[in-house]
């Protein structure tokens, strides 16, 4: 039996080898398909390759790494120039410096009549009784650093002259008032309210 199934494979595959040499048609034909079959080997292949190649290409390029987790930037980049490739940072506008200017009459007539309330406080005038009279010509803000000051402490009594201007811009003007008990140094800024007193300080 084992001699007998030996023989009929052989004869088959006799046969099999022996179709394409039958005739030409016959050995075109199996040219064409060895043909076909290899290109569809490769065309599999090489989808298999491309396939590996760009999964992992997602977690080892560096550039895709460094882009995941690189920090937001704090500049902007504006778009690129005309004529040029690169884009451009666009920096915040620097602030504005304050403009000199004449210092006008309505600020230096606060300078007066704030020193003027400033020196008037009689013995036995509360705290609040001289803050009552600086208010009208103060900042609301100052207001509390002017409740500490302890009005025993003021020599001051009369003012021995007009304010006269140190430095003076468009929007603040810091002038000088002279006192029987020295010089005060005064500032007064620009606000919707008018000119008002935002700080002083007691000059020799």
């Amino acid at each position: 039996m084992p001699i007998r199934t030996n023989r009929g494979r052989a004869a088959v595959y006799r046969r099999l080898w022996g179709w394409p040499l039958r005739s030409p048609r016959h050995l075109v034909g199996a040219i064409v398909g060895l043909i076909v079959i290899a290109i569809a080997v490769a065309i599999g292949l090489s989808h298999l390759h491309s396939g590996s190649t760009n999964h992992s290409a997602d977690f080892t390029n560096p550039s895709f790494s460094s882009i995941a987790n690189a920090p937001p930037s704090s500049q902007v980049l504006a778009p690129p120039a005309a004529g040029t490739s690169e884009p451009t940072t666009r920096l915040a506008s620097p602030p504005e410096t304050p403009s000199s200017a004449p210092p006008a009459p309505e600020a230096l007539q606060v300078v007066q009549e704030w020193g003027q309330a400033w020196v008037n406080h009689p013995v036995g005038m509360t705290n609040q009784q001289w803050l009552a009279q600086l208010q009208p010509y103060t900042e609301p803000e100052f207001l509390p650093q002017l409740a500490s000051v302890n009005l025993a402490n003021i020599p001051a009594t009369q003012v021995t002259g007009p304010a006269s201007s140190i430095t003076s811009y468009t929007s603040s003007v810091v002038a000088l008032l002279p006192t029987n008990g020295g010089n005060l140094q005064i500032t007064v800024v620009s606000t919707p309210q008018g000119w008002q007193v935002s700080a002083y300080t007691e000059a020799s």
